[in-house]
């Protein structure tokens, strides 16, 4: 038995995109000798298709394609992932073509409602197993969330199942294909069957699908694993129930993974959506350079403009820097000055400020001039602006509404500092890219003489961690303070954080790479006091 693994770039909405990706794979499945295939969860019409199911026009296409589907696949079984309605409900289904005929259509079990699913918003649970025969086998159909709980995969093998395969839309995190093989071993360790998992690859919006689908035997070993962040199709071959070893691609390292899922996220994001190309300030700075370098590899020195907007507080080596890695990478380069224009507008405000000293407005003056400046370049070309923010400073508001946050896609919106300086020296260990010494200088804003990134926070090594506790991990202050960061870090950094989603709520979106960004999977409120003591007299 050889069944094919297609794991595929859906794009959402694209129904006939999709179709004709699905018979594309199935026309190489067969000529490779496969007489059955698998697709990833919701592959008819991408995933997540988020309130496009609250249409009726939109399920009635979806039902339409899979007929039209089916006719034209009489030649090989393809099991598809599609919203199906039933009357007043709608379920997240996969459904087993066969001899061009819906052969059988299963609806997923479980429907998670946490992280950056919303699933219960749409569908409606299933509760029946479903198993066909192929070729002598009793296959067992699953959908993603199935495989995180124990039910559905017992009922399968109740029902007489000999193989499960799972169709999956598991977005990517970091470390997030380790958790998988343990998820899925367990299942194998409770049913002793193989199971075949197949995931989505592909940028939707904040969320990236890392693929590196695989495949277990009955003793939950890992006997084929298909490369992460590549749309490919596999043959699994079986020797009776069990699948025989193949190629297990390599898990990569975390700094490789994250490097690759933003370099897919901002490609898709960029293509799906007809931007030409992307445009970004360039400070000389590190988090601009990775996000230069990043964006060159997703879409080639040809779709890049970079633009140097230097003030009378911006370093020399920072303007040298930025050329010379600007020519480095061989992307459309220029300089703006914004002196003038920043006179200009003190010149303007003069009367209004009269008497008061320089602060932060004037920093952000300079900020928001060079923001103006991108958003015109962007829509006199059509190129879309690239923001360099990294998650640190996201989180505690250490960027400016309508300045550098001023764009259409924040590539490392969750990144961490410490993690952007890892990342870096990973692209440079591939080739040159960024020079050494955007790497190795202390980090500055440049809005001010002398001005450093320490000088309002703390260092990056503590704030990252009093992020992650808190943002990612729930942590109350008593207990970060307990893992030995002092009261004052803790209590000010997370009065930051609390502070400042308003300035997140109007950020652009970005690729998630950790396991809680500041996207879907955190909705914290705006106007809100914590205070957690209540005292009754």
């Amino acid at each position: 038995m050889k069944i094919a693994i297609a794991q595929m770039n859906c794009l959402v909405g694209d129904i006939a995109g999709n179709v004709a990706k699905i018979l594309a794979n199935a026309a190489q499945a067969k000529q490779q000798g496969a007489t059955l295939m698998v697709t990833p969860e919701l592959s008819l019409c991408g995933y997540p298709p988020e309130d496009l199911l609250l249409r009726e026009d939109f399920l009635q296409a979806c039902d339409a394609a899979l007929e039209k589907l089916s006719t034209a696949l009489s030649d090989i079984t393809v099991i598809v992932g599609h919203p199906h309605q039933v009357g007043d409900e709608c379920f997240n289904a996969a459904s087993v073509l066969q001899g061009g005929k819906i052969l059988a259509t299963y609806h997923k079990h479980a429907l998670p409602n946490y992280s950056v699913f919303d699933e219960k918003r749409y569908f409606t649970a299933g509760g029946e197993p479903l198993i066909f025969e192929h070729e002598g086998v009793q296959i067992g159909v699953l959908i993603c969330a199935d495989v995180w709980e124990q039910n559905p995969a017992i009922l399968a093998k109740a029902a007489g199942a000999e193989v499960l395969i799972a169709l999956n839309a598991s977005p990517f995190h970091m470390e997030k294909q380790s958790t998988r093989l343990e998820v899925l071993r367990e299942r194998v360790e409770e049913t002793h069957l193989p199971m075949i998992y197949t995931n989505m690859v592909g940028g939707q919006d904040e969320l990236v699908f890392d693929g590196a689908s695989f495949v277990l035997n009955s003793e939950g070993d890992l006997t084929q694993q298909l490369p992460a962040f590549d749309a490919v199709l596999e043959i699994v071959e079986f020797n009776g129930l069990q699948p025989i070893a193949a190629t297990v691609s390599p898990q990569l390292s975390i700094e490789a993974s994250v490097y690759t899922a933003l370099k897919l996220g901002l490609q898709d994001y960029v293509v799906k959506n007809g931007f030409p190309g992307v445009v970004l300030g360039l400070s000389g700075g590190v988090d601009s350079a990775l996000t230069m370098a990043i964006a060159v590899d997703a879409l080639g020195a040809e779709n890049v403009q970079a633009v140097m907007m230097p003030s009378e507080f911006t370093a020399d080596i920072s303007v040298s820097d930025a050329a010379e890695m600007a020519n480095l990478l061989g992307v459309k380069y220029s300089q703006m000055p914004i002196s003038k224009l920043y006179e200009s507008f003190t010149v303007a405000l003069a009367d209004e400020f009269k008497g008061l000293p320089f602060d932060t407005t004037e920093e952000n003056l300079q900020a928001r001039i060079r923001g103006m400046l991108l958003m015109a370049i962007s829509n006199k070309f059509g190129s879309i602006v690239v923001t360099t923010g990294n998650k640190s400073e996201t989180a505690v508001g250490y960027c400016t509404l309508y300045g550098d946050m001023a764009g259409g896609f924040a590539l490392l919106k969750d990144v961490p500092k410490t993690l952007v300086y890892r990342l870096c020296d990973y692209r440079n260990s591939l080739s040159k890219a960024i020079p050494q010494r955007i790497i190795t200088r202390p980090p500055s804003a440049e809005l001010r003489a002398n001005q450093l990134d320490q000088d309002s926070l703390p260092p990056y090594e503590v704030l990252d961690v009093i992020i992650e506790a808190y943002v990612e991990d729930n942590l109350s202050p008593k207990d970060i303070i307990a893992m030995g960061y002092s009261a004052a870090d803790v209590n000010r950094v997370i009065t930051l954080i609390d502070r400042n989603e308003y300035k997140r709520r109007q950020s652009p979106v970005g690729v998630r790479i950790t396991h809680r960004g500041f996207g879907k999977d955190r909705r914290h409120p705006i106007t809100v006091k914590l205070d957690f003591d209540i005292h009754l007299n």
